[in-house]
């Protein structure tokens, strides 16, 4: 390998470790997107699909913001997530968290492209399937799909999600969905051991069916909030359901705060979940800030570390050799300086 060859392969090198190094210093800043899901676990709060807001398009970024370290809104430190985002490309699906220790995320339901609405709260096409169920390990990042059976809903989207106070059934209302029949297709249970649907027994008065709405849980009641597809004459805005029997659910107009106060909720989620939304916690529930910087800071910390080590190395190798080349082109030179001074004198003729 000659001099210049190494020398340009010197160069490569610390262009590549560079622009490496730039790549992980570099903050994720995602585009404006909405029709999303939003989960909030474990104090991340959990960023997935939707559309972008400047073309219409569907998006497949996955990302979250950390909110147990300080952090200014106007300087978000979005931890990018989406080289592990196997999730098909959709919009207006539902999340909810749950699992043992609450720290699994759960997807379902949603929209391509080309969702058609219909009348009377129908979708026509476009919807995603509920016979499977996306689930996200946050402790591990890795995501995995599950079969659905039993009596499935059908295909819908804009419907909300809610885990069940003993955290081991997730509920869904509402919802655009394939056949109207609001008393038998409004609501529906996941039981997560088995991942059973299930159409639970209901009493009290049926309510209309509603769509982009917002649900949480109140102590024992799932809570639904405004939407669309109601009369405002004829009910109200909000919705109670008694679910803490898990034989019967009760659709029930009066809320009896002081059972409530002595019921804690597993978790609540919404298709738009925030961490404001959560049900009300005693003090000792609270979950517990996080004493250290998130994994993945660290783990890009060390990265510029190293990077920019090696680069100050390939750097010092590369000036060295360009050094040791520039002496030895210079001795080169001065010695054909001399060897021409030398024949020089020797053709000169001899002066009698």
């Amino acid at each position: 390998m000659s001099k210049f060859s190494l020398i340009y392969f010197l160069l490569w090198i610390l262009l590549q470790v560079l622009v490496d190094v730039n790549c992980q210093s570099t903050p994720f800043k995602p585009n404006v997107i909405y029709r999303h899901t939003a989960t909030f676990v474990d104090n991340k709060l959990y960023i997935l699909g939707g559309k972008d807001v400047s073309n219409g398009t569907l998006v497949k970024r996955f990302f979250y913001l950390d909110v147990s370290v300080l952090y200014d809104t106007q300087r978000l430190s979005w931890q990018d997530l989406s080289n592990i985002n196997i999730i098909p490309l959709h919009t207006d699906a539902t999340s909810t968290k749950g699992g043992v220790n609450n720290d699994t995320l759960y997807l379902y339901g949603g929209g391509t492209n080309d969702i058609n609405f219909g009348k009377t709260l129908n979708l026509t096409k476009g919807a995603l399937a509920l016979n499977e169920v996306y689930i996200y390990d946050t402790v591990n990042d890795n995501w995995d799909t599950k079969i659905t059976m039993g009596n499935i809903p059908s295909k819908r989207v804009g419907f909300s999600t809610i885990l069940g106070l003993d955290g081991q059934r997730i509920i869904i209302y509402g919802g655009y969905f394939n056949n109207p029949g609001y008393s038998n297709t409004t609501l529906y249970v996941l039981d997560l051991s088995n991942y059973n649907w299930y159409v639970p027994k209901i009493s009290g008065k049926n309510p209309s069916s509603r769509t982009f709405h917002k649900a949480n849980v109140i102590g024992k009641y799932m809570v639904i909030s405004f939407g669309d597809g109601y009369d405002r004459k004829v009910e109200s805005d909000i919705l109670l359901l008694d679910i803490s029997n898990n034989e019967k659910y009760i659709w029930t107009t009066k809320f009896d705060h002081s059972i409530s106060n002595d019921i804690s909720s597993p978790s609540s989620s919404t298709p738009t979940l925030s961490p404001t939304l959560s049900p009300t916690l005693p003090p000792s529930l609270l979950p517990s800030p996080s004493p250290s910087p998130p994994l993945l800071l660290n783990n890009k910390l060390v990265g510029v570390i190293i990077g920019s080590l090696f680069s100050g190395i390939f750097l010092s190798v590369g000036v060295f050799f360009v050094y040791k080349w520039y002496k030895n082109r210079q001795k080169q030179r001065e010695n054909e300086f001399e060897k021409d001074i030398q024949i020089s004198s020797l053709q000169k003729p001899m002066v009698c």
